[in-house]
Parts: structure tokens; C-alpha cells; sequence
């Protein structure tokens, strides 16, 4: 969800309505289409109308074409293509990334029912699917090679299901105007890193055992994440591509 929240402030500078634009349509669809346009006197009220110019037209264009830009910057990088990035689709209605993170140490959140203490243990290679508003993740194998065709594994995690996409619960994910790529996964990531971890979907099991006992065993440990119990799926990262 984009913060849209003191808007004002994140244009920095105040605006002042200069222009009003009134779209006219016959019944008929396919008739032509007359806008008119209105300038805005000192106290914001419309005045001589007339019918949009050319000049007009042009700068409402750039305009719209410029808001556009503004509410999707989350697919663009602030500099060179992170490595990281497996696939971007930047499409403004459909657009999403696809990433890999390494093997790696990070901190874990668990609901006390599950009796598995907070803490820092080492995770799998995951594979990342990010929309504006959904979050799927993956697991690898921490050696293999990433190709269209690598096979996927379940994410070794509570709080997903078999397909791959996550419940973020009560977390509300917030992206600013000037989010870049490079930002919009790392708020992915921290964003579920750092929710509590909660349940399993539908007695799905993502690992081969008892997942409680697994992350019992690994938090506050240096123990390597034991890719052996890393349930294969029938997903490859081609698949994630859509």
C-alpha cells in the first residue's frame, strides 16, 4: 500500500489550481469527444471557458504522463541493475521483481503459542516474488545454479502457503512516491523478517518434520540451515514469470 499520508509535504511546495477541464460525449460512443477548458481565477473559481488548445493539451499529457511515473518508481533502480535481480517486469498495472538472496544470518519473530524463543539463525537461499501489494518466497538450494529452469523448494517458514505466497497478517507494507527497486525489496524483506511468525496453512508442511522443532534447534545457534529437509516443489523460477 503507498503511504499517501501529508502529501503536501512530500511535494514540498504548495499548488494552486490554475486550470479545470470539463469532458463532453454524446450518447453515442463513438462520437467525438469536446473538452473545454477553464482558467482559475485568485480565489480557485473556474472562468473563460473555451475549448482545450493544443498547447493545453500537451502540458495535461506530460502531466499524466509524469503521475504515472511517480506512483510506479518502485520498479526502477536508483543506479545499475541490482545482481540480485533475477527478472523485472515493469509493467505500471502488473509489475513485479523477482530476486535471490543468499544464505544468511538474520533475526527471527515467533508467536509465543509456538514456543520457539525470538532470535538470530541462518536462513536458506530464498527466492523472492514481489507485487505492489503480494510477496511469494522460495527456497534453493544454497549451490545451485539459477537458471529458467532451476527447481524451487517451499520456503522453510510458517505463515505460507503451498503456492508460495505469504500471509502478511496485521503488517501494512508502506512504499513512499520515491521508492526505488533497490528500497521496495528491502522493505519486502525487512517486512518479513520481521513479522511474527504464526501458523501453517491447511497442514501444509513445508519442511520434511516437525518445523517447530527445526527452528527450536537453529535460533541462537551458528548452525547452517540443514538443506536436507528442504521439500522440493513443482515450481521452477520460469514458472514465477508471468
Amino acid at each position: 500500500m503507498i503511504d499517501m499520508e501529508n502529501i503536501t509535504e512530500q511535494f514540498g511546495t504548495l499548488y494552486h489550481p490554475k486550470k479545470a477541464f470539463v469532458v463532453y460525449q454524446p450518447e453515442d460512443p463513438k462520437g467525438q469527444t469536446y473538452i473545454e477548458s477553464y482558467d482559475m481565477d485568485k480565489d480557485g473559481r473556474p472562468v473563460n471557458a473555451h475549448p482545450l488548445s493544443v498547447r493545453e493539451s500537451t502540458v495535461l499529457a506530460k502531466a499524466l504522463n509524469t503521475s504515472a511515473e511517480l506512483n510506479y518508481q518502485y520498479l526502477k533502480p536508483s543506479g545499475l541493475m541490482p545482481g540480485r535481480v533475477l527478472y523485472l517486469n515493469p509493467d505500471t498495472q502488473q509489475g513485479y521483481v523477482i530476486w535471490h538472496t543468499p544464505a544468511m544470518n538474520a533475526s527471527l519473530l515467533f508467536q509465543e503459542s509456538l514456543h520457539i524463543p525470538n532470535g538470530k539463525a541462518y536462513l536458506p537461499a530464498l527466492v523472492w516474488r514481489a507485487t505492489l501489494h503480494d510477496l511469494s518466497v522460495f527456497a534453493l538450494k544454497e549451490n545451485e545454479e539459477l537458471t529458467l529452469e532451476t527447481g524451487l523448494c517451499h520456503a522453510p517458514f510458517f505463515n505460507i502457503s503451498e503456492n508460495g505466497r505469504v500471509c502478511m497478517g496485521s503488517v501494512k507494507m508502506k512504499f513512499k512516491r520515491d521508492d526505488h527497486l533497490e528500497a521496495f525489496m528491502s522493505k519486502w524483506e525487512n517486512g518479513f523478517l520481521n513479522s511474527y511468525f504464526s501458523h501453517l496453512f491447511s497442514g501444509h508442511s513445508p519442511v520434511s518434520g516437525n518445523i517447530v522443532q527445526l527452528w527450536q534447534s537453529l535460533i541462537g545457534t551458528d548452525k547452517k540451515f540443514p538443506e536436507k529437509v528442504l521439500k522440493a516443489n513443482r515450481l521452477k523460477i520460469k514458472h514465477l514469470i508471468k
